[in-house]
């Protein structure tokens, strides 16, 4: 099983090469076109070793597999309570247990922090996505009809929502 940690500034480039595959092959996120390291960047530095906002990476040898993140969900801040969860793992090595390790680290790290609830968008349609919330304790809440255009056609978003403890 592969180690995982909090996310080095020297992973933003494996960190990139794992979500650019999303972005160009699915429509799991609504990215358009393959980003830039540089332009992760803002994103990376939104998360820190402590806090709220969090990523951790999953590690085999030397090699990142996938990461896990808590980021702001909304910027009003009486939202600051709620964080929105996401996780990636490399194309190469889903089904495997990573995504679930992956949220285990990342919710046990903000288990002290002053976070209510964990929301999470999964574009439909992804059967995996939806069994690893379930897995994880998510519930969900409601659906957003047609709010992603990407490849020719509009995307449904599921929302799910746990409590952070």
């Amino acid at each position: 099983m592969p180690s995982v940690r909090t996310a080095r500034a020297g992973d933003l480039a494996a960190l990139t090469a794992i979500y650019n595959h999303y972005v160009v092959h699915t429509a799991i996120t609504f990215d358009v076109r393959p980003l830039l390291p540089d332009e992760r960047r803002p994103w990376f530095d939104e998360h820190h070793e402590t806090g709220r906002h969090r990523l951790v990476v999953a590690e085999e040898g030397a090699e990142l597999v996938g990461y896990a993140s808590t980021s702001r969900w909304r910027p009003k801040a009486a939202y600051d309570t709620t964080v929105e969860s996401s996780v990636y793992v490399r194309h190469d090595r889903v089904g495997r247990g990573l995504g679930r390790q992956l949220y285990s680290a990342l919710f046990t790290a903000i288990a002290g922090e002053d976070v209510q609830a964990i929301v999470a968008g999964v574009a439909l349609p992804n059967a995996a996505s939806i069994a690893l919330h379930g897995r994880c304790g998510f519930e969900q809440v409601g659906v957003f009809r047609g709010v992603g255009r990407k490849f020719d056609r509009l995307w449904d978003v599921a929302w799910f929502q746990r409590p952070a403890r």
